[in-house]
């Protein structure tokens, strides 16, 4: 009897049996084994070969990363009645394979159950604290513009943090894990994505930033004026001054020279007092007299007595 045939088919069959029933686990996953629905044996959680039994037995694999959840953004009302939109996310992760198996099954279902669970924590911590609260995480000193905002008569009070954004990010957290947790879900982390007004609360808030922007413009630029109209009353009096002093310093000068020219003049005259009145009178007839000029005197006249005589 040939019994190579069989030998070769049963070979074949624990070829596919053994393929059948191994399997890897990749470090970024997790795996339950399943028979007939219900979990058996421990999770899975190191990254090897593993084996189950075929057809009967089926492997769940779940990732062992941190994984995102994107809230809805929505509307809420703070404690000091300001209506905001608020916008959170959150990351976490699959610590209990089995529990997770059991109540959600898979990452789509976590997701949505996450959604009734963190959601309502954000609305009602955002809910029940001011939006300063949730704004600002420390009393920080004023902005240069905003100090120049608390000059103004019409200064708004200086809000002051009793808990801030951070705490309130923890408070979500610490409500929320609990709930969690029986998914078999460890929370990580909730951030506040974005804080804003709704729109028509937005408009409002941009036209007071406006008007306090044109305010503080308005004042700078009449401060400018005063300083503008300060610098040019120095600079005319500084000129002024400049002036008078050149002035000064120039009929200084004049009377000087005006002063040595007569005593020159006169000490030409009393060394010939016939050649400066010569000189004198040659200086008359160059400004009073020219080719256009007509007058009629007399010979005997004084000022052509140095004429008299004269002949080509």
């Amino acid at each position: 009897m040939n019994m190579k045939g069989p030998i070769i088919v049963v070979i074949i069959l624990a070829v596919i049996l053994v393929y059948a029933s191994a399997y890897t686990i990749d470090e970024r996953e997790q795996v339950i084994v399943t028979q007939f629905g219900k979990v058996v044996g421990p999770p899975k959680t190191e990254p090897g070969l593993n084996f189950l039994i075929p057809i009967v037995q089926k492997r769940t694999s779940f990732p062992k990363n941190l994984l995102a959840w994107d809230g809805p953004a929505g509307q809420v009302p703070t404690k000091d009645k300001r209506f905001v939109r608020i916008d959170a996310f959150a990351r976490w992760r699959i610590v209990e394979p089995r529990t997770f198996f059991e109540t959600v099954r898979d990452v789509p279902t976590a997701i949505r159950r996450l959604n009734g669970i963190i959601d309502p924590a954000v609305k009602n911590l955002i809910t029940g604290n001011d939006l300063i609260e949730a704004i600002r995480k420390t009393d920080r000193e004023l902005e240069t513009y905003e100090a120049e905002l608390e000059n103004d008569p019409g200064k708004r009070e200086k809000a002051t943090i009793e808990i801030g954004r951070q705490q309130i990010m923890q408070q979500i957290l610490e409500q929320a894990q609990p709930k969690v947790a029986r998914l078999g879900i460890e929370l990580v982390d909730v951030k506040i994505k974005r804080i804003n007004y709704i729109e028509e609360v937005r408009q409002s808030v941009y036209r007071q930033m406006i008007a306090e922007r044109n305010q503080m413009a308005e004042k700078f630029r009449s401060e400018g004026r005063g300083e503008s109209q300060k610098w040019l009353g120095q600079k005319e009096r500084d000129l002024l001054e400049i002036t008078s002093n050149a002035y000064r310093e120039a009929q200084e000068i004049k009377g000087k020279a005006d002063a040595e020219a007569t005593a020159i003049f006169a000490d030409a005259f009393g060394k010939d007092p016939e050649f400066y009145s010569f000189i004198k009178t040659l200086e008359v007839y160059d400004e009073s007299l020219d080719k256009n000029s007509s007058l009629i005197m007399s010979t005997n006249s004084e000022l052509f007595q140095y004429l008299k005589g004269y002949s080509k």
